[in-house]
């Protein structure tokens, strides 16, 4: 697949090159960072800026591309022995799932599960993330109800989040937990809502609508770390 921007493609440098078959270069870049690049088991390859620009249908590549491996998708069922999951119902924005996985990431949840889709463009999800997707255990599967009972049976505590919930700062949370994270606008359907255990919310200052999906899952996975 191929990823471009400056983020994405150091992170994959300097923690996954084997992962990197091809590197694209744009622009003059420092004769020691090439150096240090030449030295690497990837192809270098010089392209003109209008060239890069097709590859990524005139996205901004910052003068960077690189074709990558593939990302390979994990069957969700490997998760059941992990303690703390995140599972997101019917996001679809990439911008919002690459930078909530990149949070989760450091945030210290061991795995997500992404509902409610049948695919992803994982190619962008990995650049949303900054390349921390290849850190991150990532499934994708459509029915949440099938995660829920799964992850119930294997002897998680799952939480969802939703403003009318209880204050995430006073839930007392269990060994192995699964948080669940709505979409924008939509936020957990009243079905995925009456199969959690509990329900959890953000405590606001102020008078104030929501907070965007990835603001809110990053507090929420904060404070369930334990």
């Amino acid at each position: 697949m191929l990823i471009y921007a400056k983020q994405p493609i150091n992170y994959i440098i300097n923690n996954h090159p084997a992962k990197i078959k091809r590197l694209y270069l744009a622009k003059e870049i420092e004769k020691k960072e090439y150096s240090r690049l030449m030295k690497m088991d990837f192809e270098i390859k010089r392209i003109p800026s209008d060239a890069a620009g097709k590859m990524c249908k005139n996205a901004s590549h910052q003068g960077v591309l690189a074709e990558v491996d593939d990302y390979p998708l994990h069957d969700y069922k490997t998760f059941l022995d992990y303690e703390y999951l995140l599972v997101l119902s019917g996001l679809t924005d990439v911008g919002n799932i690459g930078a909530i996985i990149r949070t989760a990431y450091a945030l210290g949840v061991e795995a997500v599960i992404a509902c409610g889709v049948k695919s992803l463009p994982l190619e962008a999800v990995t650049r949303t993330s900054t390349g921390t997707l290849f850190d991150m255990p990532f499934a994708i599967e459509t029915n949440i109800h099938d995660v829920i009972n799964d992850l119930k049976m294997s002897g998680f505590s799952t939480y969802g989040a939703d403003m009318q919930g209880g204050d995430i700062r006073e839930v007392e949370v269990r060994g192995k937990r699964a948080l669940f994270l709505g979409s924008e606008g939509e936020g957990l359907s009243t079905r995925v809502s009456s199969k959690m255990d509990m329900i959890v919310s953000i405590a606001m200052a102020h008078k104030f609508d929501s907070l965007n999906v990835g603001a809110a899952g990053a507090i929420l996975m904060d404070r369930m770390r334990r």
